[in-house]
């Protein structure tokens, strides 16, 4: 194994005894992207005993690529003969451990993985690493973080496109196609989200995407991108005020860079995720806005764009520490007729001051 690799793997096998489980069966892509360190793998799987040398299930013709990124023992399968749940299942078998306490994430995996283990492995028990493998990715390391940053500076060239294209009579989806084809030009391997240019009446919908929705004058446009490099992503958000927009809506925009400002600020290594979505909503509370705001602003970045640790908002624990990377200001007011405007950075954390890797002016936004 390479170095990356064995600190990773003995990092999940030391979780794995605190849980008293006897091994993780890792079976979603971005984990076995992370653990296995090889971003171009599909179809396989990767059995990490608690005690002793982790084995990598992929297709047969991509094993030896695998074994020479990762340097992990791996072992083919033959498609269509056999296929990937079915191989992982009889290779947990053949370990021979009477009635296995498994380890297993419950995002982003297929039925079918799960019973092929269930119906294979007799008295097999299904404990839950999906968070001791967020936790375990949230603190970067400094390739993890020089990819970030590569893809943030990607959004830079984004963002820069869709706001000179941007403007009445445009569809929003014209708006995103010039963002991204000037991205994938300047090196980006693409998004990991569905993006958005959203016109004003479609700002306040939980999780929209552009559509062939017609932009119209005098209003606020959202566009939101990501972009990525070598498996890792970033994401930002601006707000265009296209032409005379209602002052009530400029001053909600302004508002959210303000408590952008103060989330950042408060995003420090030891800090506590409640206290800081505290702060920023006395910021949003003193506005006379409280009811209209979100209980959660923010989430981790890494190989997926929103990773769940650590989640930033209201009775959540989670602590800040150094070298984690965290998306900040996600929701917007939700105010029926003048709210809709976003902001969204991504932000390294950093104990001599955090950094703002996707720094886009936010004041520039008037067109």
């Amino acid at each position: 194994m390479n170095e990356v690799v064995v600190s990773r793997i003995t990092a999940l096998q030391l979780e794995l005894r605190n849980l008293e489980l006897d091994m993780a069966v890792i079976m979603d892509r971005e984990n076995l992207i992370y653990f296995a360190n090889i971003q171009d793998i599909e179809g396989g799987s990767l059995i990490v005993p608690a005690q002793g040398e982790p084995k990598l299930l992929c297709l047969w013709l991509e094993a030896r690529h695998m074994r020479d990124q990762s340097g992990l023992e791996v072992v083919p399968y033959f498609f269509p003969e056999e296929n990937v749940s079915q191989k992982t299942a009889e290779m947990v078998l053949q370990m021979g451990i009477p009635n296995p306490r498994i380890g297993f994430t419950r995002y982003f995996i297929s039925l079918k993985d799960y019973q092929c283990l269930r119906d294979t492995v007799p008295g097999i028990y299904f404990g839950d690493i999906a968070e001791v493998c967020y936790r375990l990715r949230s603190i970067k390391s400094e390739q993890e973080i020089n990819h970030i940053s590569k893809a943030a500076g990607f959004l830079t060239v984004g963002m820069k496109a869709a706001m000179e294209t941007v403007q009445p009579g445009m569809k929003e989806t014209d708006i995103l196609a010039e963002a991204e084809y000037a991205m994938r030009k300047a090196g980006s391997e693409g998004s990991t989200f569905r993006m958005q240019v959203l016109r004003h009446d479609r700002q306040q919908l939980m999780h929209p995407y552009s559509g062939n929705y017609v932009i119209e004058n005098n209003q606020p446009v959202v566009i939101h991108l990501g972009a990525s490099y070598k498996g890792y992503t970033a994401k930002m958000c601006r707000t265009v005020l296209l032409g005379e927009v209602a002052k009530e809506t400029i001053d909600i925009y302004k508002l959210l860079i303000e408590a952008q400002k103060v989330v950042i600020e408060a995003l420090k290594p030891g800090a506590v995720s409640n206290d800081i979505f505290d702060k920023v909503f006395k910021v949003i509370h003193d506005h006379g806005y409280a009811k209209m705001f979100m209980e959660l602003i923010g989430y981790g970045v890494g190989i997926r764009q929103s990773e769940f640790y650590p989640i930033i908002g209201k009775g959540i624990d989670h602590v800040i520490q150094e070298n984690m990377v965290v998306d900040l200001l996600l929701p917007t007011i939700y105010e029926p007729q003048f709210g809709g405007p976003r902001i969204t950075d991504t932000v390294l954390v950093k104990s001599t001051g955090n950094i703002v890797l996707t720094s886009f002016d936010k004041e520039s936004s008037n067109i």
